[in-house]
């Protein structure tokens, strides 16, 4: 018989603030990750300190913000107000203790709940503090936060303001690398949101003068626009748009400075008030998705104790812009009324030039209808039993999950049943979905949207995804690419690479794709495994483990084994992200790698040839 379980008052724990944050990291951070996502922890630890400074700036004081990563070591100095030096210890340490509470010293700022900060502390390794104010300075050293060094005020000649400097724990973050890339971007809609604002940045300068005019510019090819950007300022509010030559929509929102990546109230009345404003200005009913396809807009709003839907702000819950005034809804409802219909009016050849958009658009829907309507129909009977998809239990737009469940949500695309075998028992049931290709996918390159509908494969894999009408609804935060590392593999990345950035660009412009990396080789002796996923990795290991390991190269996904597969997709799983950099032409891009092979592509391959010969290697069984 089993033994009854007691439940005492032993049994009742309280943690302390600390433990807490360390216990449960992902109620403040969203997920862990290791640094090669731009939602991982690292990157929110780096955004929480950040936020800080930024909202001095907007209390006009210090334009300037130095930000230095050096390996693992991250270093923030602002020159604000700094804090006050008898609050040094409290305001990054005691739970529910900030300056912000009081709308009277930061009006319309980040971070409201008192959080950010002491989940930095408490999440790194190291981590340090330092205000000026006045002539004075106040020093704090911490570890996992606990207080290391707590040193008296004294006299300083450094100029007022706050320096951070902290390590993230690697016993929470396994194994863990800032990528430049997602640092760059966060810094560049920090300058894009807050005109004269200086960061620096590892000795490079970010600075913005045109705003959100300047963050499209940067995101988009100029030359493939329709018309140059309209690019609108009131209080509280900044918008920018243009329509591309790209599929789909795409959105950058933002509230107080942060960037919502999951939208919300406001970019709902966004999407919302430019279809109103359109339709009254040409007096015609356009469809909304007529409007809105190949739309490219961005949405900045300030506005008073905004409630987000999540601790990591990713998503916009309020509904009031402030507790006196207009709902949300209504306030970019009459500001685009009024300044979009008015720029239209002043720009009658722009006018001219957004109306033959939307009605090739139109005529692009009419002649697409009937083909869709029947692949919707295919999918829909798909759906009720997808061969292809073995679904997951939490998914992205799961609202009533947690954030770090509904952000760990991941489907791999593969290709053969003997790899979407091996993921499939190994996976986690509860985040983790497959969908299996049955070969080769078709090149997209150059053809019209209709192929998405026409090609059951693509079809249910958008379907899958749930993003016919948009990224808002995504079902997956993590879509990972999990093929062979031989060239028969890689051509199938490229192909699906291709049907993701011909049709639905936002989708890795926003950080959701990724590439598989599997080791190559299992090297092991008696005692112990090691995997390898280089060259070097694998002449490292068998110098470490010595005498005469049995050394395996892994030729497919299909070769490892369930239980060895389970390893390379839990916690040290190793993803390559997609991340198409700067002004990068996307269409030029796809036209480089899977257009007709071009005299340029030729003498690149000519040019870069290099034969390489195996050595003759011993192995052991």
């Amino acid at each position: 018989m089993a033994e009854e379980t007691k439940y005492t008052e032993d049994n009742i724990r309280s943690l302390d603030w600390k433990e807490h944050i360390r216990m449960r990291p992902g109620m403040y951070i969203g997920k862990l990750g290791d640094g090669s996502g731009a939602d991982d922890g690292i990157y929110i630890l780096l955004k929480e300190v950040l936020d800080n400074s930024i909202d001095e700036f907007v209390m006009g004081s210090g334009k300037t913000i130095e930000v230095s990563v050096q390996g693992q070591k991250v270093i923030v100095r602002d020159y604000g107000r700094g804090i006050p030096l008898g609050k040094v210890v409290d305001v990054v340490s005691k739970m529910n203790t900030g300056g912000k509470y009081d709308t009277k010293a930061f009006k319309k700022s980040v971070g409201l709940n008192g959080v950010g900060t002491k989940a930095v502390n408490a999440l790194s390794d190291t981590f340090t503090v330092q205000s000026v104010r006045d002539g004075e300075m106040k020093l704090v050293d911490y570890s996992r936060g606990e207080i290391a060094q707590d040193y008296q005020i004294e006299k300083s000649s450094l100029r007022n303001g706050t320096k951070v400097v902290f390590q993230p724990d690697n016993k929470i973050f396994k194994n863990f690398h800032f990528l430049p890339e997602y640092i760059e971007d966060q810094i560049w809609n920090y300058v894009y949101l807050n005109s004269g604002l200086n960061i620096n940045f590892n000795g490079e300068k970010y600075f913005s003068e045109n705003g959100l005019k300047d963050l499209l510019e940067r995101k988009t090819d100029v030359e493939k626009i329709h018309y140059s950007i309209i690019h609108l300022k009131g209080e509280d509010i900044e918008v920018a748009l243009t329509h591309g030559d790209q599929y789909g929509e795409e959105y950058y929102s933002f509230v107080n400075g942060q960037h919502t990546t999951q939208g919300g109230t406001h970019l709902a009345a966004f999407r919302e008030a430019i279809v109103r404003t359109l339709r009254e200005y040409y007096k015609k009913d356009f469809d909304a998705s007529d409007i809105r396809a190949s739309i490219i807009g961005a949405i900045s709003l300030r506005i008073q104790n905004p409630v987000f839907e999540s601790q990591t702000k990713t998503r916009l819950g309020s509904i009031e812009m402030n507790a006196d005034g207009p709902t949300v809804r209504i306030f970019i409802n009459d500001f685009i009324k009024r300044e979009l219909d008015n720029f239209l009016h002043q720009n009658t050849d722009l006018a001219e030039y957004l109306l033959k958009r939307i009605l090739q658009s139109e005529r692009e829907r009419k002649d697409m209808a009937g083909i869709k309507k029947l692949a919707n129909q295919r999918a829909k009977k798909a759906n009720l039993h997808n061969k292809k998809l073995r679904d997951c239990k939490v998914h992205l737009n799961d609202e009533k999950v947690d954030d770090e469940k509904r952000l760990n949500s991941t489907i791999f695309i593969t290709e053969g049943d003997s790899a979407s075998g091996s993921i499939t028992k190994s996976r986690d049931v509860a985040t983790q979905a497959v969908f299996s290709l049955r070969g080769k996918p078709l090149n997209s390159f150059g053809m019209k949207k209709k192929v998405v509908y026409e090609n059951e494969e693509f079809n249910l894999l958008q379907h899958a995804l749930n993003i016919e009408e948009g990224l808002e609804n995504l079902r997956y935060n993590q879509v990972v690419v999990a093929t062979d590392a031989d060239v028969d593999g890689m051509h199938i990345r490229l192909l699906i690479l291709t049907f993701f950035l011909q049709f639905f660009p936002d989708l890795v412009k926003n950080g959701h794709v990724y590439i598989l990396e599997t080791p190559l080789f299992r090297v092991r002796n008696k005692k112990d495994t090691l995997y390898c996923y280089s060259e070097k990795e694998k002449n490292a290991a068998i110098n470490n483990l010595g005498g005469k390991p049995e050394i395996t190269r892994f030729k497919g996904l299909g070769e490892i084994s369930p239980e060895e597969f389970g390893l390379f997709i839990g916690e040290s799983m190793r993803l390559e992200p997609i991340i198409i950099k700067g002004k990068t032409s996307v269409n030029d891009l796809l036209k480089y790698f899977m257009g007709k092979n071009t005299e340029e592509r030729q003498n690149f391959i000519i040019d870069n040839l290099r034969i390489e010969e195996d050595e003759l290697e011993e192995v052991y069984a």
